[in-house]
């Protein structure tokens, strides 16, 4: 695999089992055993109900541009080749809302409510980041 240059997540003991199944390409969220709610990114307790009681539920990798910020300058050398890029909030189908790349659509035609699709991009052989694409 070819040596990755930009950042990396920092890997900790709270988010460490979202990475692992990023890893196997699912994104998995926590929901609460208790109200049912969805939150990410992990924690150890329930903003809504404040149950600790959780599990990891896989998401369907469907959504909406909520909001977006297309890039021009790069504020990390490592993204110069990039530019324009495009950093998206994503309004998952099932309610959380993550932050993410937007790969394959010219930075001109992104629409807020434009809907969109996961993909993961395997940037080195223990981390692969998901990112958004416009849904066919």
């Amino acid at each position: 695999m070819q040596k990755y240059e930009k950042p990396l997540p920092m890997i900790n003991e709270d988010n460490s089992q979202y990475w692992e199944y990023c890893r196997k390409h699912e994104l998995r969220m926590q929901q609460c055993k208790n109200c049912g709610f969805i939150r990410f990114p992990a924690s150890i307790l329930c903003p809504s109900c404040h149950s600790m009681d959780a599990e990891w539920v896989k998401m369907s990798g469907k959504g909406k541009v909520y909001s977006y910020i297309v890039f021009r300058q790069a504020y990390d050398p490592s993204y110069k080749d990039d530019i324009p890029y495009i950093v998206a909030i994503v309004q998952l189908d099932e309610g959380p809302r993550m932050e993410s790349n937007l790969i394959g659509i010219d930075p001109e035609k992104v629409k807020i409510d434009m809907p969109v699709e996961l993909f993961f991009d395997d940037v080195t052989d223990d981390v692969s980041l998901p990112k958004f694409k416009p849904a066919i």
